[in-house]
């Protein structure tokens, strides 16, 4: 049900190629594993999209791109996971990964009022950098390595259970 609902908005091979500008990328682009939903795929891209939503910097969706190309999973799966760090999230998700890595490093938490400008980035981020950085790996890690798991064990148990809702099915049908 997943897959055939993820398979409705995910482009056809020709409507990949019909899309302005994505022939610059070049052929890799088309490939059509980067476009399959599967479980391995699937549990990639989660990982993927995850980890990288972590990472407090710019660029995530090229991280996240590049990675599924490399690791062979979901591509718009890669890359819309990212954005589960948000203008609404980050704030909770980036503390959260600063009280972490305060925590792990045992340095005492420092009150932060967040600013979004370049001074508050150059004069107060390098007195938090190392714990920062450190919860936003373990976090996104955790989130990585839980995602795969949990994506593939949900996906065997789904078509397991599928098998015997049809075997049942036939055993009713047969009597």
């Amino acid at each position: 049900m997943a897959r055939k609902l993820f398979q409705r908005f995910v482009p056809s091979q020709q409507q990949l190629r019909d899309m302005p500008g994505l022939h610059l990328l070049g052929d890799w682009i088309y490939e059509p594993n980067l476009w399959h939903i599967n479980r391995s795929s699937t549990a990639r891209a989660f990982a993927i999209g995850l980890f990288c939503a972590m990472m407090p910097v710019p660029g995530q969706i090229f991280a996240a791109a590049y990675a599924a190309v490399r690791l062979g999973a979901n591509l718009p799966l890669s890359i819309s996971l990212i954005f589960v760090t948000n203008p609404l999230t980050m704030p909770v998700i980036y503390y959260a990964a600063y009280e972490l890595g305060a925590f792990l490093l045992d340095t005492p938490v420092k009150i932060i009022e967040f600013e979004i400008t370049w001074r508050w980035l150059t004069e107060r981020l390098g007195g938090i950098w190392q714990p920062f950085l450190l919860g936003c790996s373990v976090i996104g890690s955790i989130a990585a390595l839980s995602s795969y798991v949990m994506i593939n064990v949900l996906w065997r148990w789904r078509v397991g259970h599928a098998w015997r809702q049809r075997a049942s099915g036939r055993s009713t049908h047969a009597s």
